[in-house]
């Protein structure tokens, strides 16, 4: 009898509801919550949960001070109080990831919101990870083909490197993403539009990125109108989903847009717990977390990430904090300037004010000779445009401006192009190389003629 009875109460004791430590919240100030009565680590994720109508939301720990740990919820604070209860869940946030997550839309927790259904989920990933060690990073030694033929021409990418689109508003920089991501030689695009208008979101998935770039493609989003802890780790999120990738062999292309929007939700984190503001309101912090984030892309030992990051300049001003901190840790900048934009000129990459830090290692020598031949024609023509416009330049005064003048035309049909129209990286080299040629035979240059032959084809 005793030992029937023990048994039957023995199988209801997984059934009681555990006890568990609940913290209470003090005050709420701005975006921030301020909860005693729990011992939480920097990251703990904990749900904050109102006691009059069961209403409650995520909240993350990013601050502590001698009251409590200062928390920042991920939804809206509406309904909250002084009073209510804090669970801690006894984890920080993550992500889940899965070969079915390609063709999909996810918000910045991973969760679906394109109206597709459930994703079969294979694992979850932390958001934080350590960069590459530097010297187990696999050199970069290989194209990266994107099918735009200013790019692949002038400013070649490499396989692994970490490029940065800098641009004012509404000169065409997702336009340009979406250019790339449609045909660029990767196995998988990892796209995040962070901190976008909600109405960009859906033009960008139907209409620059279309049905072929996105069956190969997860896209992350975090409108403007989210949380900012939302709008920050939505860039986290996009760089472990394209590290799981990366680690199961995968050639990624990563693209963040926009870096700048993403500083701005780390500066609303950090001025709501307290910190200073230093350069145009940013913290310190700010600075310290760009390198922690854009170091992760980069080749592993199996597979690579293709890093592409958007930077919105603030009044078309290139030098401006963020835009100024981003390009000394990237490796190369692509510059779209609102002058190629206003005169129809597209994409609008100014090639004067580029540069690929890795082009000389992946094109052949003759490659080079070719593309500062299109440069030098280039700089000549500008820096004589007025003269030529108003039909005072005398031609023969300068033999680089008269080449440059002659070769207008070519010049612009192979740095102009629609949005639609792919080019093989072979057609690239061979209208780069017959302007190079044209302009050796028009300006000679002792011992430095370049020859007609085609660029390195990526392996």
């Amino acid at each position: 009898m005793v030992a029937s009875t023990l048994d039957a109460l023995t199988t209801k004791v997984p059934l009681v509801p555990r006890l568990r430590p609940l913290g209470r919240v003090t005050r709420i100030v701005g975006l921030v919550i301020e909860a005693t009565g729990l011992e939480l680590g920097m990251g703990s994720l904990c749900r904050v949960t109102s006691l009059s109508d069961d209403r409650s939301v995520l909240a993350e720990v990013v601050g502590f001070h001698e009251r409590g740990a200062l928390l920042m919820p991920l939804g809206d604070l509406e309904g909250l109080h002084p009073g209510a209860s804090v669970a801690d869940l006894g984890r920080s946030l993550g992500v889940r990831v899965g070969e079915a997550m390609l063709g999909r839309v996810v918000n910045a927790l991973g969760m679906p919101i394109d109206g597709k259904g459930k994703i079969e989920f294979e694992k979850r990933v932390p958001l934080s990870n350590d960069p590459p060690n530097p010297l187990e990073r696999e050199r970069i030694e290989e194209p990266f083909v994107t099918g735009v033929r200013t790019i692949d021409g002038l400013l070649t990418i490499g396989r692994g490197q970490r490029v940065g689109i800098f641009a004012g508003s509404g000169v065409g920089k997702s336009v340009l993403l979406g250019m790339i991501a449609r045909r660029a030689e990767s196995d998988v695009n990892v796209i995040a539009l962070l901190g976008e208008r909600g109405r960009e979101v859906r033009e960008f998935v139907e209409n620059a990125l279309g049905p072929e770039g996105l069956a190969r493609s997860v896209i992350i989003v975090a409108t403007g109108d989210e949380s900012a802890l939302l709008r920050a780790r939505g860039a986290l999120v996009a760089t472990a989903i394209a590290e799981w990738f990366r680690d199961r062999g995968k050639q990624v292309l990563l693209m963040v847009d926009s870096v700048t929007r993403v500083a701005m939700a780390w500066r609303e984190i950090g001025l709501a717990v307290g910190e200073p503001p230093t350069t145009k309101g940013y913290p310190p912090s700010v600075f310290a977390y760009l390198p922690r984030l854009l170091e992760r892309a980069g080749n592993g030992a199996q597979g690579g990430i293709t890093g592409l990051y958007t930077v919105l300049v603030d009044g078309d001003d290139f030098t401006e904090p963020v835009a100024d901190a981003a390009r000394s840790i990237l490796d190369g900048h692509l510059v779209l300037t609102r002058r190629l934009a206003s005169a129809g000129h597209y994409p609008a990459i100014d090639i004067l004010e580029s540069k690929s830090r890795v082009r000389d290692h992946v094109i052949t020598r003759t490659q080079r000779d070719h593309a500062g031949a299109v440069q030098r024609l280039e700089a000549a023509y500008r820096e004589k445009e007025d003269l030529i416009l108003v039909g005072a330049y005398q031609r023969g005064s300068n033999p680089v401006v008269d080449a440059a003048i002659d070769l207008r035309g070519p010049v612009l049909d192979l740095l102009q192009q629609p949005p639609d129209e792919y080019t093989p990286f072979e057609q690239t080299g061979q209208q780069l190389a017959e302007i190079g040629t044209r302009a050796a035979a028009m300006v000679p240059r002792p011992g430095t003629a370049p020859r007609l032959n085609q660029m390195r084809m990526p392996s």
